[in-house]
């Protein structure tokens, strides 16, 4: 009889089933829509609503530069000078084919008259008179085109004087003495500091709510300054290399701000028409390349759940968080461990989402 026993303990061991696997456990967060006001931020820097790209009106060699960059200057300053030696040979040049004009147009007037005094006793053709006539107006206006060019030599050889065009701070110099730089070439940037503005690149996605939007700036150098702003332009055309919107904003009342510091754009938008609720970004995953979650269905008592692939709208981001629309409010979503999740998977609910049925978001 006792050597029965271990066949009989065999027998036992196999006909007993095996443990039930255990459930994975779950953290989640439930789906509570808001409609009080969502809030974007954007980084941007300062820099002025007016900023002009000085630049020669003639080509030349630099001989003097008197500005550095940071420099405060006023308009009709001298910015840098060029070479002019040969624009004042084109100006005395000019000088002396205008004296020679001036002279043939007094000659060919002398004999103009006198052949119109000789006309009366018929002792001057038609003809004659009509070529002195022809003379004269041609000369005059030759010494007017000669006196116009004098004009314009004289111009240019003022041109080679540099003068700022507004007042304000110098951002950038091109130049150096002893370069030689072309007609129109940008050479001194010159910001005026009493209209600063805030400049930011906004996504494609973000202008349909930005225009209603209400604004809030601060620096990076006086986070606790927070000053509204509003929005002065917005670029009606993406930048080809980075594909956003360009939006310019100033303050709402005249401040001094640094030209290039960073600012944080604080933009607070209404949720009315398309509320949105706030999620972990760990719980965003995709279905089909589309943005989803995966919704838990309670069962019982509320301790066990089965997950469901759910399609979402994506609002916006922040740091680590997500707006999305979709879910009804009050459904679980999975907030942890999303890439091992499948279609009709039973977990197991974690913490406060275990023991209520309208539970807050497990943290």
């Amino acid at each position: 009889m006792l050597a029965l026993a271990p066949s009989a303990a065999l027998l036992l061991g196999c006909g007993s089933k095996p443990a039930p696997e255990a459930l994975r456990a779950v953290r989640t967060a439930e789906i509570h829509y808001d409609q009080s006001a969502v809030t974007d931020r954007y980084v941007g820097t300062v820099q002025s609503r007016h900023e002009v790209n000085e630049a020669f009106r003639v080509s030349g060699k630099v001989v003097k530069r008197r500005v550095d960059v940071g420099q405060k200057v006023r308009g009709g300053d001298v910015l840098a000078v060029l070479d002019d030696t040969d624009y004042q040979l084109a100006e005395q040049a000019a000088r002396q084919q205008l004296t020679a004009a001036i002279s043939q147009a007094r000659l060919a007037q002398s004999d103009r008259q006198r052949l119109n005094a000789l006309k009366a006793d018929g002792s001057v053709s038609v003809s004659d008179d009509d070529k002195a006539q022809t003379g004269a107006q041609t000369a005059s206006a030759t010494a007017e085109a000669e006196r116009n060019q004098l004009e314009l030599a004289r111009n240019r050889l003022k041109y080679t004087v540099l003068r700022a065009s507004q007042s304000g701070v110098v951002t950038s110099v091109r130049l150096e003495v002893g370069e030689v730089v072309a007609e129109g070439q940008p050479v001194v940037s010159i910001a005026n500091e009493g209209e600063p503005e805030i400049v930011a690149d906004l996504p494609e996605d973000s202008l349909a709510t930005f225009r209603n939007a209400r604004y809030e700036a601060w620096l990076a150098s006086a986070p606790d300054q927070r000053f509204e702003v509003v929005l002065r332009e917005l670029s009606p055309q993406a930048a080809a290399q980075t594909r956003t919107y360009r939006a310019r904003l100033k303050p709402s009342t005249p401040r001094p701000l640094p030209l290039g510091a960073t600012a944080t754009l604080l933009v607070e938008r209404s949720a009315e028409e398309a509320p949105a609720a706030v999620i972990p970004a760990s719980a965003l995953t995709q279905s089909n390349g589309q943005p989803a979650v995966w919704a838990v269905r309670r069962e019982g008592s509320g301790a066990v759940g089965t997950v469901d692939l759910v399609r979402v709208s994506v609002h916006g981001y922040r740091n680590d968080e997500v707006l999305v629309s979709g879910p009804q409010a009050g459904v679980l979503v999975v907030t942890a461990g999303v890439q091992k999740m499948a279609p009709g998977m039973k977990v197991a609910l974690t913490g406060a989402a275990a023991g209520e049925q309208t539970g807050r978001a497990v943290e």
